[in-house]
């Protein structure tokens, strides 16, 4: 349909249907297709009034506003517009419209009882107005009133940001001078007025992009960076969320809202973002910012420079910041906290810078990106190379090290530059400890890479083995030693380090866990030590030393809080050692006797790598908190928190979660709310462990306790994802297990699993020669037919699906028994059509059902008379036919028996099927035979 009057005709007819969604579409079509002003002005009032009925306000007063434009006396649109502004807030614009209508249509009663409705709207509005506008000057004569007692002050600072956060409040402050007057209060220099002032300017800022555009041009870009850059943690912090706020803003998050061309105002945004990022960049460099503040602006960078999308092609962001300023975060990266001359940083701005980098290099979309990034790296590493400059080259060394930890393939291609390798070990053979320090650690990142462990191992084992042995400085000896532990991992040897060490691997593992819980050494330092015994707990002695000292894994779970990649991968990987939840070859006993007859080395168990062991070491970590400490690495940033270590958790999880005692622990301590994450994303096999943990969690706990809330429905995905023939038969036992319990509770739960297509797989499980997952499948299908789209399925024809359930009804097994004839007598009992449908499925149908009510299983039996009473309900043939067969004699035997408080509900269903066939006249009362 091309022609707009048909269209306009269509939408009409669909309006008057309340069909508006079609109604829009046909005026939206009309709106394209028209070329005549006077109907454009008549669509564009009929969509606004789709736009009124579908209660999106904003979109139908531009479109009355369109209209108006056209026609200035068009009353329909004039009133229309009233309506959303006046739902809008915008009382008295919506006034101004509706007084237009009662001019043009003065004897119009609508539009005059709409005039005194909006009128007294507008009188209460300002009086609250003049109330709010009162008490906000009233606030800030307080604050700026230096004689104010302590505590008038406080409470007019947190009555300043509530107000801040409310939409009306915000205005009514900025209206009123009240941003002068903010900063005012930032700039009495009193930490606790200037919290306030900033946390109410977010308030502000929030959702409202005008307002945050012009409090962004009123402060100064140059101040809110120079009040980031204090060394105050709670302001700096207050600011950086001021700036992220104002970013959201300009970055489209904030509301838009447009009313035609008389209200019409575009914000040109780029400039403004492109001036944020260029001051974050210079806090990067400067030496005025403080360690905090430089934090504060790799966050910022970090959170809103890189794609969050990679399907948004737009990446102009992070190439903006690679050629203006790529070469200031490699700086920051280079520093070498020892030397004088180094900017002031925290224990995390390096690796956030690490972090930087990696993101900026991942959200690259082709070679000719990478190659410019590569070539700036490059560039800048060769000039700070200088052999008659030490301290110059040292940092050119730390920049090679800061890369590896993060876009890894690029460090890569840094470290062949042509003598960056060679210089690295030159470093290490030097007299000065600094020279030392940075070489060992650059030389544990390059290690990494099996290629560069090979050029390491050959000429620099025997100077790390010196500088262990000579060195006095722990920070250089620490390092020496993961250098040594790193080789070794990455070779498949220790290359002597048990000689090296004296014999004793325990040795390096207990002076690993004196500088762990040395709190004189700094916390990098002390990270080390948690990468030396990451490689250190593969052997059994060590790690069952390192659970039985308590003190050690606490402060190693204390250090895993710190946004750290290294760190973080460390401590999961010294837990899967201690829990032994890594994988193991299992030995084919053939091979293990024709290796032992070649006289070949058969690796054996070691005896602390034995279940017993394994337990008791799982039970000395959770006593420690191990679930806190991982529920807290869970919540890490993706860029540091990586899919590997993703995995590695989720291994330790499974391990914990092994003995259904300490299942109860783990869910109290947030475990049960950090597997989820860890099951939707990261590797294959890391979902996989994160699902059975949540499997083994959901088989015995209560849902609503483990999995509050909404979060219940997010652990269904994850169950239903082991109902697969690759996993093996626990895996799927423990997820039906965990359904059936889910399928118990309400029939929002059982609809999500029947949306999650687990029903099928459920079905193939009812199938099963496994007894136990025969059993556990046939238990969850009994609670799932509570659900109507689930017994739709059993109505529905062409499928087995109540022959399989009549079927079992008749196994062996007294616990499939007992849930099949569940799963009948509530489907009987829902759907007549399921009673005769019964009878045809399979010509056992009635023997099965006689054994039911015979059955020495009084649960068994109730079922099954249930069954006989839905099936005598449901249609009086049927229930002949059943008088008929030897069941009368079974229904009379039962309810003849004595009352009896144990098989009351057996009898009393019995007499209901003899009561009922007395009904329908098909037998009689003794007493009238």
């Amino acid at each position: 349909m091309e022609d707009p009057i048909q269209l306009k005709e269509e939408g009409n007819k669909y309006f008057q249907a309340s069909d508006y969604e079609k109604a829009l579409q046909s005026y939206t079509q009309a709106i394209k297709l028209n070329k005549d002003k006077a109907l454009q002005a008549v669509l564009y009032r009929n969509r606004a009034a789709c736009f009124l009925k579908k209660e999106e306000y904003a979109k139908a007063a531009s479109d009355a506003s369109r209209a108006i434009d056209i026609n200035a006396s068009d009353i329909k649109a004039l009133y229309r517009r009233s309506q959303a502004l006046e739902k809008l807030g915008k009382l008295d614009q919506a006034f101004k419209d509706a007084q237009k209508c009662a001019t043009l249509e003065p004897r119009n009663k609508n539009f005059q009882e709409t005039l005194r409705r909006l009128g007294a709207n507008i009188q209460e509005k300002l009086s609250i107005q003049f109330s709010t506008d009162s008490r906000v000057q009233k606030m800030f004569e307080i604050l700026l009133d230096e004689n104010s007692d302590k505590e008038k002050r406080e409470k007019a600072a947190n009555n300043l940001i509530v107000l801040g956060r409310e939409e009306a409040g915000a205005e009514r402050i900025f209206q009123n001078n009240g941003v002068h007057l903010l900063l005012q209060l930032i700039e009495t220099k009193n930490p606790e007025l200037i919290l306030a002032a900033v946390r109410t300017l977010s308030g502000m800022c929030t959702g409202h992009k005008a307002r945050a555009t012009a409090i962004l041009h009123y402060l100064g870009i140059d101040s809110i960076c120079m009040w980031m850059s204090v060394d105050n943690e709670e302001i700096s912090l207050a600011v950086c969320n001021l700036l992220q706020t104002i970013t959201d803003c300009l970055l489209g998050q904030g509301k838009e809202e447009h009313h035609g061309k008389e209200e019409a105002l575009v914000l040109d945004t780029k400039k403004d973002l492109r001036m944020i990022t260029m001051r974050l960049l210079d806090m990067l460099v400067s030496k005025k910012v403080s360690g905090q503040g430089r934090d504060r602006a790799l966050n910022l960078l970090n959170k809103n420079i890189p794609r969050k999308d990679l399907k948004d092609h737009d990446n102009s962001r992070s190439i903006f910041v690679i050629d203006n300023g790529l070469k200031k975060i490699l700086k920051v990266v280079g520093q070498i906290p020892e030397m004088p001359d180094c900017l002031p940083l925290t224990e995390n701005t390096q690796l956030t810078a690490s972090v930087l980098l990696n993101k900026l290099y991942d959200d690259l979309r082709c070679d000719p990106e990478r190659d410019n990034y590569r070539l700036i790296c490059e560039e800048y590493i060769k000039s700070k190379i200088d052999p008659q400059d030490m301290d110059k080259t040292l940092h050119a060394v730390q920049i090679v090290s800061g890369v590896l930890q993060g876009p890894f393939d690029l460090g890569n291609k840094l470290l062949g530059m042509k003598g960056v390798m060679e210089m690295m070990v030159a470093l290490c053979g030097s007299e000065r400890e600094i020279d030392q320090l940075v070489a060992v650690e650059a030389l544990i990142h390059a290690s990494t890479k099996l290629s560069r462990a090979t050029f390491i191992i050959t000429n620099g084992v025997t100077l790390l083995k010196e500088i262990y042995k000579k060195t006095k400085n722990e920070k250089i000896k620490i390092r020496a030693l993961v250098g040594l532990c790193k080789l070794g991992s990455a070779g498949g040897t220790d290359y002597g380090l048990r000689q090296f060490a004296e014999g004793s691997t325990e040795k390096l593992a207990k002076q690993c866990r004196k500088w762990l819980c040395n709190t004189s050494i700094d916390a990098r330092t002390r990270k080390w030590a948690v990468e030396g015994l990451s490689y250190l707990t593969l052997d059994a002695d060590v790690k069952d030393d390192f659970v039985e000292d308590e003190p050690a894994l606490k402060a190693m779970f204390e250090l895993a809080k710190a946004s750290d990649k290294t760190i973080l991968y460390s401590v999961a990987s010294a837990l899967v050692n201690c829990t032994n939840s890594y994988d193991t070859k299992e030995l084919v006993p053939e091979l293990v006797q024709l290796a032992k007859f070649s006289k070949q080395h058969v690796p054996e168990e070691h005896p602390k790598d034995k279940k017993d062991f394994v337990v008791k070491r799982v039970k000395r970590l959770l006593k420690a908190g191990v679930v806190s400490a991982l529920a807290c690495m869970v919540k890490a940033d993706s860029a540091i928190l990586t899919d590997q270590s993703k995995e590695l958790i989720a291994r330790v999880f499974l391990a914990l979660c092994e003995d259904p005692k300490d299942r109860g622990t783990i869910v109290a301590q947030g475990g049960g709310k950090a597997l989820i994450p860890l099951a939707v994303e990261g590797t294959d096999v890391g979902k996989i462990k994160a699902s059975h943990a949540l499997a083994k969690i959901a088989a015995i706990s209560n849902p609503d306790i483990a999995f509050p809330g909404e979060r219940v429905y997010e652990v269904v995905r994850p169950l239903v994802s082991l109902l697969n023939t690759e996993r093996d038969g626990l895996q799927n036992y423990e997820a039906l297990l965990g359904l059936t319990n889910f399928s118990g509770r309400s029939d929002k739960l059982r609809l999500k699993i029947v949306k999650e297509k687990a029903l099928p797989d459920i079905e193939n499980y009812m199938f099963e020669n496994h007894d136990q997952l025969r059993q556990a499948a046939t238990e969850c299908m009994c609670n799932l037919v509570v659900n109507k789209e689930v017994q739709k399925r059993f109505v529905a024809d062409g499928n087995d699906r109540l022959k399989l359930v009549v079927l079992l009804c008749g196994e062996d097994d007294e616990k499939v028994q007992v849930a099949a004839a569940g799963a009948l007598a509530m489907l009987t009992a829902a759907q007549k059509k399921l009673c005769s449908k019964m009878t045809q499925v399979t010509t056992q149908w009635l023997e099965i059902l006689q054994r039911l009510c015979l059955h020495d299983n009084m649960e068994v039996q109730h079922r099954g008379l249930v069954i006989a009473f839905n099936l005598i309900t449901s249609d009086k043939e049927l229930a002949k036919k059943l008088v008929e067969s030897e069941l009368l004699e079974i229904l009379t035997y039962v309810g003849k028996q004595e009352d009896h408080p144990k098989k009351q509900h057996i009898i009393n269903v019995a007499r209901d099927c003899l009561t009922k066939c007395m009904d329908y006249e098909l037998i009689k009362p003794l007493s009238q035979a």
